[in-house]
């Protein structure tokens, strides 16, 4: 039973009636919820908003029952761990945490209402939007190429940032005491001048603090198209990633073989990676006359022939 309840609570199962059935009706139920939330804040409709709580009451038991199955088959989607691995592994994965601070807002801290709007993110995962060969996982894969490049724009976004607070410190403190107290006051100007063009609430009054202010306004100009800059960069990457797959195998069969010479892109990347960029399903991995199961950490060598399918080539 417990099998054929973890078949059916699986997403985007279509060769599964009854599990088709749950997730638009899983879908039906958060758009419920997210709904009801929103009419909440309309002062006009209070006449109703016992209906509205009445209503987000059913739509979190039934949140709370779909946790609870998941939580209680979390072995079958986790085959090598134990049973309470298992389930661990379910509470502190992606999914188990979304899912349940859309579930404790509703119970206690209530001033993390905001909490509820992630169900709009399980539609998402409802629809897989977010699996690994979709655009948000693009967004995802180049955050995490970028890396390096991005935490070093920050670097310098928070050393700039400091700088223009200790610079406007001095320039302003003793015609604004209460506004620059110290050197740390000027951090919520100098994000705000730096990333936009402040919003009026502490602005220098001074000559000299202007015209520092016109220099951090023209530098924040640059700061903000560095990360923007790398980030760019590598959506063109990734879509050049694809356009190249497309390129190389459209003359293919539905099944093939690719090999994995010393120039080929292919070298050195794991088989996680070349899943995930390429569209490809790796059947079996041919090396110095020996056969492979490939492995998602197995990291391809020179001369691999890789038997491979795509989608894209049905």
């Amino acid at each position: 039973m417990r099998k054929r309840i973890f078949d059916i609570i699986q997403i985007d199962n279509k060769n599964d009636i009854p599990s088709r059935i749950f997730d638009f009706s899983l879908t039906s139920v958060i758009i419920i919820n997210i709904l009801v939330i929103l009419l909440e804040t309309f002062d006009y409709l209070s006449e109703y908003r016992t209906f509205f709580h009445i209503v987000e009451a059913i739509t979190t038991f039934l949140f709370c029952v779909e946790y609870t199955l998941r939580l209680w088959t979390a072995d079958f989607l986790y085959p090598k761990s134990s049973k309470i691995g298992a389930r661990f592994r379910f509470i502190f994965s992606y999914d188990g945490i979304v899912e349940l601070f859309t579930i404790l807002p509703f119970f206690f801290l209530s001033g993390f209402i905001a909490f509820r709007i992630l169900r709009v993110v399980r539609i998402f995962r409802l629809f897989r939007i977010n699996t690994q060969y979709d655009s948000f996982n693009v967004i995802t894969s180049v955050i995490f190429e970028k890396k390096n490049q991005i935490l070093s724009s920050i670097f310098i976004i928070l050393i700039l940032m400091l700088a223009s607070s200790l610079g406007i410190y001095n320039a302003e403190h003793n015609a604004q005491p209460e506004a620059f107290q110290n050197a740390f006051s000027g951090l919520w100007w100098s994000l705000s001048t730096m990333l936009t063009v402040g919003y009026g609430d502490i602005y220098p009054i001074t000559t000299i603090g202007k015209i520092m202010a016109m220099f951090i306004e023209l530098l924040g100009v640059g700061v903000v198209a560095i990360p923007t800059g790398i980030i760019s960069a590598g959506f063109v990457e990734q879509y050049t990633k694809k356009q190249n797959c497309d390129t190389k195998f459209i003359e293919m069969s539905e099944i093939g073989e690719i090999l994995v010479d010393d120039s080929s892109k292919l070298l050195g990347k794991s088989i996680t990676d070349i899943q995930k960029d390429y569209d490809l399903k790796i059947f079996v991995i041919l090396r110095s006359g020996l056969t492979i199961v490939p492995t998602e950490n197995l990291t391809l060598l020179a001369n691999d022939i890789l038997i491979v399918q795509s989608d894209k080539l049905k």
